[in-house]
């Protein structure tokens, strides 16, 4: 078990949707947050602002895999992940060019 692992919380329901919906695994996220190269974007568009924020970033698995991780960070710093599935080419435009990554 990584330090990642022990951070991330992902509810049941969530869990269920990311297996079955976006075909994305805990591990994958663990990998994720282990393997960024910049920080986290804050959503804020008017339907997902939330408090405290919700963030995002686009990080590789170790098996080369482009996920978009979606969270948010609560006060105790546990990351509650609200969605990850695989990143489009513009959410990844996006975050190459406000993080400064290159994949």
């Amino acid at each position: 078990m990584s330090t990642w692992d022990v951070g991330l919380e992902i509810s049941e329901r969530v869990l269920r949707k990311l297996r079955d919906k976006h075909n994305v695994s805990r591990d994958e996220i663990v990998q994720c947050f282990a393997n960024r190269l910049g920080g986290s974007l804050k959503d804020t568009r008017e339907k997902n602002r939330t408090d405290p924020p919700t963030l995002w970033f686009v990080a590789e698995t170790d098996m080369g895999r482009l996920l978009k991780i979606v969270y948010i960070r609560a006060d105790t710093g546990v990351f509650h992940i609200k969605t990850a599935y695989a990143a489009n080419e513009v959410e990844i435009a996006i975050y190459k060019r406000v993080a400064a990554v290159c994949f």
